[in-house]
């Protein structure tokens, strides 16, 4: 017979401060987002003796709009307004939350580790987070705050983080990287400048405390390219393939503010916690496996199992 799984639960005044800290993180998102659309700036550029409206993107890539005229400088006061009361929205929703980490920190309302939380929001800045899927043991950090609890210390021990990369969305991911210049290693380098691509093991980076991320990508099917880097840097990760990869991209997707030690804040993008638990019985169940992992497996599925019985029934009654 199984022995229960229990689970610590946040006090009322911990819940109350994450559903607070939730409410400002979700409200900066949105506020970035709209901010995001008058990124770069406008001029007026005097040529030839008329002048004419310049639009100048981050990258510093120049386009004119125009010559003056009504509708210029309307398009001119629109967007100057706009990305005024944008950046000062931003501003203040940046001190608010400042201020919520804090109180994050003074109640003890997360323990996701700090470098999970850089790492997932280096992703976001470069708006990248649609590109990959946190799979693995780091997930059930998602589980447990949407859930307002903490599991034991067993469940959640690990030294690596695993990004499920979607190939799918390759196309997009390189354009994107190639207008900001950079490549997927450089921007996980923003959130740890000693990430470094372990040798011999191209599809991982370490920091120097041991550190580690995996960034792994379904069995290529159709057109995938393989084997395929991230970009065209030659220091860039090399994806590797896992059997259970098509089935993770397949699963409805999970987001959850997620919170450090520190009371710092990330949103986190990972599987459903059914399809979590499915995988994790399949992994349990395979002889070739490390018995050691397959015992992490067991009692991950069945912890979260018992997490949506207990706390997240809305998901079970919609399965």
């Amino acid at each position: 017979m199984k022995t229960p799984i229990r689970f610590a639960e946040l006090s009322a005044a911990q819940v109350r401060q994450y559903i607070d800290a939730e409410a400002v993180f979700s409200a900066l998102e949105e506020a970035s987002r709209d901010a995001s659309s008058v990124r770069g700036s406008m001029f007026w550029r005097e040529q030839h003796g008329r002048s004419y409206l310049i639009r100048t993107s981050t990258a510093g890539a120049q386009t004119s709009l125009g010559p003056r005229g009504e509708e210029t400088v309307g398009i001119y006061e629109r967007f100057t307004e706009k990305k005024r009361v944008d950046e000062e929205r931003v501003r203040q929703l940046k001190t608010a939350l400042a201020e919520q980490q804090r109180l994050n920190r003074a109640l003890r309302v997360g323990r996701a580790p700090p470098i999970v939380i850089d790492t997932l929001n280096a992703i976001a800045k470069a708006d990248l987070h649609s590109n990959f899927t946190v799979i693995g043991t780091h997930a059930l950090y998602a589980y447990e705050a949407a859930a307002g609890v903490m599991l034991e210390a067993g469940a959640t021990a690990t030294q690596d983080v695993d990004l499920l990369f979607d190939t799918r969305k390759r196309l997009n991911f390189w354009s994107r990287l190639q207008r900001l210049d950079t490549s997927f290693l450089a921007v996980l380098r923003q959130a740890d400048k000693t990430f470094r691509v372990r040798t011999g093991q191209r599809y991982t980076v370490v920091n120097d405390k041991g550190f580690e991320i995996d960034v792994v990508r379904r069995l290529a099917v159709e057109d995938d390219p393989h084997p395929l880097r991230l970009s065209g840097d030659e220091e860039d990760l090399w994806p590797v393939q896992i059997a259970t990869g098509q089935t993770l991209l397949n699963a409805m997707r999970f987001s959850q503010m997620v919170v450090s030690a520190s009371g710092s804040m990330a949103r986190m993008p990972t599987i459903d916690p059914r399809t979590f638990v499915r995988v994790k019985r399949w992994l349990a169940a395979q002889a070739a496996r490390d018995p050691l992992k397959r015992r992490k497996d067991a009692l991950q599925a069945d912890t979260v199992d018992a997490m949506l019985a207990q706390y997240l029934p809305h998901l079970e009654a919609h399965s």
